[in-house]
């Protein structure tokens, strides 16, 4: 099969990599000239494990390529997948769909023979309609359908996800798009993938709820955790207990300071929204996402207190700024509200990430940046951990202790053993973990 990719970011680059791995043609769109510029250099413009040996492998074969030019692209596919950005609109939470519905006007100018139009971007329900009535106004006699197909990528995990999921959602409403994408997604049948075909609105709305279910449970174990701190439970032991409840499930059962990124954010504000126009609104979401809100806001004034009441003069070494393990993207990351208020507070904050450091000069003025946790620890007043980077479960307690100025550290995603730090000499103080008895 031949595959437009239209949009070369997070979803568009991935999706295009993997459709090529599975032994489509595959050509990826994007207005950027700079960002194509650097693919076809092969270099990533973002950090997903494995992409750049997965990009550069089917561009050898001749199965990818890279381009500015939309009508070239659309004109000669099979299937035409939009995977442009919808973020949330300003002034009133609803996922802008400017560049998904332009994307849609390019096509229909450039579609040449039957062609399938799928979105890829996460969009409200209603979106796949008003692409085809583009489409169709653009070009009455477009022989087209259009299909929904959303994208269920973690970041850190996305081609582990894209080439062994769990399932994959398409909406289409004709026997001819059903089988166009069962033929794109046929290599999947050897792994006996579950293959959900429903009508567009459908499609639209699974994308939507499955991420605001997953803001919800983290948020509920969130609260849970505020529960255990007052009552001396170990929240850890408590997600074990009700994970293993098979109607609930052990993932997504993990404390932190609150969710961030590309996706949950604006999904759930998205479904809000969409769902009040619709007039039935979605009160468990609202709450999810403020309360994830406040929750972000409310970790600085957890450092705060551990320290005494005041971190101004402190020098404070932050692991991690990224919203989660192993991507460079900062987007709605807990990090925007707690080191700017930690600033705002008094202290000297010292940055170390693994990857994100670059994304954080820009989006955290004002911080400095050290180019080792070792080297971010050293001096410090205490040690906050905001990202849960498998390299920062390996670090040496004893070394971190021989660098700080204070041993202490507030480690807001449980890395570290409470009692093993405290018997090293630490006060520590995790999120939802027994405090020591006196």
């Amino acid at each position: 099969m031949r595959i437009a990719m239209i949009g070369s970011g997070y979803v568009g680059l991935v999706s295009g990599a993997c459709f090529a791995q599975f032994g489509h043609d595959v050509v990826c769109i994007d207005k950027d000239a700079a960002k194509i510029a650097l693919l076809r250099k092969g270099e990533m413009p973002i950090y997903e494990p494995g992409l750049d040996k997965l990009v550069t492998d089917n561009v050898r074969a001749g199965r990818l390529d890279f381009g500015t030019n939309l009508g070239d692209a659309v004109g000669n596919a099979d299937a035409v997948f939009i995977a442009v950005g919808t973020p949330t609109r300003r002034g009133d939470g609803h996922a802008d769909l400017s560049y998904v519905y332009a994307a849609a006007a390019e096509i229909a100018d450039a579609i040449r023979g039957y062609t399938v139009v799928v979105t890829k971007s996460t969009v409200p329900v209603g979106t796949g309609r008003e692409v085809a009535r583009i489409i169709r106004e653009t070009r009455p006699a477009t022989d087209f359908d259009v299909a929904s197909n959303p994208e269920f990528l973690r970041e850190g995990a996305a081609i582990e996800d894209f080439m062994k999921p769990d399932r994959v959602v398409i909406g289409v409403e004709s026997q001819r798009a059903r089988d166009v994408m069962a033929a794109i997604y046929r290599p999947l049948n050897l792994i006996q993938t579950p293959m959900v075909f429903t009508n567009i609105e459908t499609a639209e709305v699974t994308k939507y709820a499955g991420n605001a279910f997953l803001a919800t449970k983290i948020t509920f174990i969130n609260e849970i955790a505020d529960l255990c701190e007052k009552v001396g439970a170990d929240v850890h032991d408590v997600a074990r207990g009700i994970g293993l409840d098979g109607r609930i499930g052990r993932k997504f059962l993990h404390p932190g300071p609150g969710f961030g990124g590309s996706c949950f954010p604006k999904d759930t504000l998205a479904l809000a929204y969409t769902a009040r126009e619709a007039n039935a609104p979605q009160t468990i979401v609202e709450q999810v996402i403020e309360v994830n809100n406040a929750r972000k806001k409310r970790m600085a004034r957890k450092v705060i207190d551990f320290c005494g009441g005041s971190v101004s003069g402190l020098t404070i070494g932050v692991l991690g700024v990224t919203f989660k393990a192993n991507t460079d993207d900062m987007r709605d990351a807990p990090s925007l509200d707690i080191v700017p208020a930690l600033l705002a507070a008094g202290a000297k904050i010292v940055v170390f990430d693994p990857e994100g450091m670059k994304e954080a000069a820009r989006m955290l003025p004002g911080v400095a940046f050290a180019r080792t946790a070792y080297e971010a620890a050293s001096g410090a007043d205490v040690l906050v951990v905001i990202t849960e980077w498998h390299e920062f479960r390996g670090l040496d307690p004893r070394r971190l202790k021989e660098a700080m100025r204070q041993p202490r550290i507030v480690d807001l995603r449980n890395i570290f053993n409470p009692d093993e730090m405290r018997g090293l000499g630490f006060a520590y103080e995790g999120i939802g973990r027994p405090q020591p008895r006196a």
